[in-house]
């Protein structure tokens, strides 16, 4: 795998200043850890800004930021400012299709076909082979379409896709491999499984992750982009990318998200992402069964944060250097890189940047590197 599909897992020299939302750099203490960690995703991974929330057993939050929220402005990075959730979405949407489980409607070991007759067809790709749960754990051996949009995102930046247009990219590569017999991350997988959600409910995708998820848990940050929506709604830092890996970076705050939908279109805040995942483990979004199913892991065996993590159904799990596990996400969308979640004792975490690792370096090796850091952030943000 290379190291940029690698990222796709979880999803030079730049003059900033920085801020910390809480603390000092200058501060002792372990709490303090999180801010200085934070101020070297900026100053030595070289990512415009970081932000961060951390919330403890007893439901204290503290926020934290780095680096500038506009590099032609110099602006402050907003403090729990709105991010693109990339990947993290897969959560949201595996808890929805969960949901349909509990009600009846959607059985994980029933073949796709069920439910979306005749659709999923290609060279060695057979829907009736393929079942919910395949999709939902990225064990259907359906490849990925995003490489097939192309490397540069500022070509395609302004382009709705429809998700028939990047079922059809992924169908015509024929199949990764044979249904369950390996674990193997594919964007692809989610666009199917906000199909299905479309196809049993009879509503658009958006609006049943709002209705189930959004709206219950009180996430007044976090909003499904309307079609063709390519700015974000409210205080944000500014997002880039660059046009090849290490290339100078540009701005693509604005972007239309159609690309990732159900697999990574959210947009959200750190603060939502870990009050989501918090009450997801509380039992807040799924019945007890459907919950066991989705904390269920089989081994990740590409691209992993760590050794010993595992996949469920939309959700990692993986062991903090604490001897907790965390369980959560990782999202990467052009502009935006998260990764957090939370543990069962109370504790949760997310880490945002202003750019993926692989605008920020062109090095394989550095590119992995940075991204390792913001994974090792979230360890210390939980751990501490």
């Amino acid at each position: 795998m290379s190291a940029v599909a690698a990222l796709a897992v979880l999803g030079g020299g730049l003059a900033v200043s920085g801020s910390l939302a809480y603390g000092s750099p200058g501060d002792a203490g372990p709490r303090d850890a999180v801010g200085r960690g934070a101020q070297d995703l900026v100053r030595e991974d070289g990512f415009p800004a970081a932000l961060a929330a951390v919330e403890d057993r007893d439901g204290r939050v503290q926020d934290y930021t780095a680096g500038t929220g506009d590099l032609e402005t110099g602006a402050a990075v907003p403090v729990n400012g709105q991010v693109r959730a990339g990947s993290n979405t897969k959560s949201l949407t595996a808890a929805v299709v969960l949901q349909l489980v509990g009600e009846g409607k959607v059985k994980l070991d029933e073949p796709i076909e069920t439910y979306l007759p005749g659709l999923v067809r290609g060279d060695g790709i057979d829907g009736s082979r393929i079942t919910v749960r395949n999709l939902l754990q990225h064990t259907s051996g359906l490849p990925d379409y995003v490489q097939s949009l192309g490397m540069d995102p500022f070509e395609i930046r302004d382009t709705y896709y429809n998700p028939r247009d990047v079922l059809d990219l992924a169908l015509s590569q024929g199949a990764a491999f044979e249904p369950g017999a390996k674990w193997q991350y594919s964007n692809t997988n989610y666009v199917l499984a906000g199909l299905l959600v479309e196809k049993v409910t009879g509503r658009p995708f958006g609006e049943e992750i709002t209705n189930r998820i959004i709206e219950p848990l009180g996430l007044t940050d976090t909003y499904w982009p309307s079609t063709g929506e390519r700015g974000l709604r409210g205080e944000h830092p500014k997002g880039y990318a660059a046009a090849t890996p290490g290339a100078p970076l540009k701005d693509i705050t604005r972007l239309d998200p159609s690309q990732a939908w159900a697999a990574g279109q959210l947009v959200t805040t750190p603060r939502d992402l870990n009050r989501f995942f918090s009450a997801l483990l509380d039992g807040e979004v799924l019945g007890a069964a459907e919950l066991k199913e989705m904390t269920t892991t089989v081994p990740v065996t590409e691209g992993a944060p760590a050794p010993g993590t595992g996949y469920g159904l939309g959700l990692f799990s993986t062991p903090l250097s604490c001897g907790t596990e965390l369980y959560g996400h990782g999202g990467s969308i052009h502009g935006y890189e998260t990764y957090g979640g939370a543990t069962k004792d109370g504790r949760a975490a997310t880490v945002a940047t202003t750019a993926l690792s692989s605008s920020v370096a062109a090095d394989p090796e550095d590119i992995v590197a940075a991204h390792r850091h913001v994974y090792d952030l979230v360890d210390t943000a939980v751990c501490q």
